[in-house]
């Protein structure tokens, strides 16, 4: 299909063939929701850590006799049910990865692209390029364009000045080809694409 592409300026700069095999796939919430779940599993730190009986440090002397109280019979104030004990199957350090095959990743991938283009959510400009690292010039040409909430990718090098620019403007993502994602595609309004990035996306999937 032919789709327009514009200049960071708005102008009319040609058109460019988006593949099908990309773009033009029927949406499958399933497959997007499998992909983000396994991205964010693999991106949680899992350093929570709770200390269990055998670590806390208290003394493990019997606490009173076995009989002749009227209580309950007890050993270690390490018990989980003491003030100070240790934490009962509390959480430990672990990584959160599962695996996903490739081919899903991939579709995922294809599937957030083209969920993207059939709500018109994709502009595709000719060069992303900053003449200087000015936030507040790049942010109104952002406004110019209806740019509020957006990723911007760009081919395998980033713009240094475009990149310093957008990058304190909020709801603002600026990323390279090489690090488009689906839960970032999901999570911005616009998908903002330049003409290296779409030659790029169909190399990766022809």
């Amino acid at each position: 299909m032919e789709f327009n592409v514009k200049t960071l300026e708005g102008k009319d700069a040609g058109k460019v063939s988006l593949s099908d095999a990309i773009f033009g796939l029927e949406p499958r919430e399933d497959i997007l929701a499998r992909v983000i779940r396994w991205q964010l599993a693999k991106k949680q730190q899992g350093t929570h850590k709770a200390k269990g009986r055998a670590e806390v440090w208290r003394t493990g002397a019997k606490m009173y006799k076995q009989k002749g109280t009227g209580r309950a019979r007890h050993h270690s104030a390490r018990a989980p049910q003491f003030r100070g004990g240790g934490k009962a199957h509390g959480p430990v350090v672990r990584s959160h990865e599962h695996d996903l095959p490739k081919k899903v990743r991939a579709l995922g991938l294809r599937l957030a692209l083209s969920a993207k283009l059939k709500s018109d959510d994709v502009i595709i400009i000719d060069n992303l390029v900053a003449a200087e690292a000015k936030t507040k010039a790049l942010a109104s040409t952002f406004e110019t364009l209806g740019l509020t909430n957006a990723l911007f990718i760009g081919g395998a090098e980033l713009d240094g000045n475009f990149k310093l620019a957008a990058q304190n403007i909020p709801n603002i993502d600026v990323l390279p080809i090489q690090g488009i994602n689906v839960y970032d595609i999901v999570r911005r309004g616009k998908l903002v694409l330049s003409k290296a990035a779409v030659e790029a996306l169909e190399e990766r999937f022809k």
